[in-house]
């Protein structure tokens, strides 16, 4: 099997866990990959950066702040590899994450792929494993984009081909960028592939934007499915009917 070069994404602002994030995309087995960090305008913890800038194969991108989005389309921008992966800068993946997605993307030359995931805590012990539901079929997973986004971003490798054509993440949602992409994704007709196992390491903690800005994020959310859930269901209903 081929090895394309994997280009790992990590947007940073602020985030003391930077440096777990980053060293578990070092301790990746797959061998061919990058590791592209984004400084998204940091006023703190920039200096838990520069032991790790010194290794070959980890680039830094510095931008002024202008949310995850952007920071995201930064480092996919640069990107050198074939496929891409999001690492967000408080969470971990696992160290065979990127060899069993690409194991089952490459012979099927998918073009995008998601896996289950454990969740953590603040100090790095599991609080819940294999949380993505199971769906018994793709047109359970599809229905579900009608009241949740059914992806972690952070699980997700997908071709950088198929993220430039989509036009890349909205940088005018701060916090639904994932799951309006993801609706985009499926309406192009990418067939996601589905890793069932946990691959990465969500973190919960206090300081987690997710947290501070829960109303925020459920309007934007509730937006984003009108914008796209009666596309969506007009295309699930009519591919039900070939």
């Amino acid at each position: 099997m081929s090895s394309p070069l994997v280009s790992i994404i990590i947007p940073f602002y602020n985030d003391p866990y930077i440096g777990s994030a980053i060293q578990s995309a070092m301790e990746q087995t797959y061998p061919n990959k990058e590791i592209v960090v984004v400084d998204d305008g940091s006023t703190l913890h920039r200096e838990l950066l520069l032991p790790y800038l010194q290794f070959p194969g980890i680039y830094l991108c510095a931008k002024s702040n202008g949310g995850t989005a952007s920071a995201l389309n930064a480092g996919i921008a640069i990107a050198a590899g074939d496929y891409i992966a999001w690492l967000s800068s408080d969470d971990r993946f696992y160290p065979g994450k990127l060899e069993k997605q690409l194991a089952l993307m490459i012979p099927r030359n998918g073009e995008i792929s998601f896996s289950d995931y454990d969740v953590i805590d603040g100090t790095g012990h599991v609080t819940s494993r294999n949380v993505t539901p199971k769906y018994a079929h793709v047109s359970d997973f599809l229905k579900a984009f009608e009241h949740y986004c059914p992806i972690n971003g952070c699980t997700v490798v997908a071709r950088k081909k198929l993220l430039l054509d989509l036009g890349l993440f909205d940088e005018s949602l701060p916090y639904t960028h994932d799951y309006d992409l993801w609706f985009r994704a499926v309406l192009s007709g990418a067939d996601f592939q589905y890793v069932d196992e946990a691959l990465i390491q969500y973190r919960v903690h206090e300081g987690m934007g997710t947290i501070r800005n829960l109303p925020v994020i459920e309007l934007e959310a509730e937006a984003t499915r009108q914008r796209w859930w009666p596309l969506l269901d007009r295309w699930i209903k009519s591919r039900l009917r070939t």
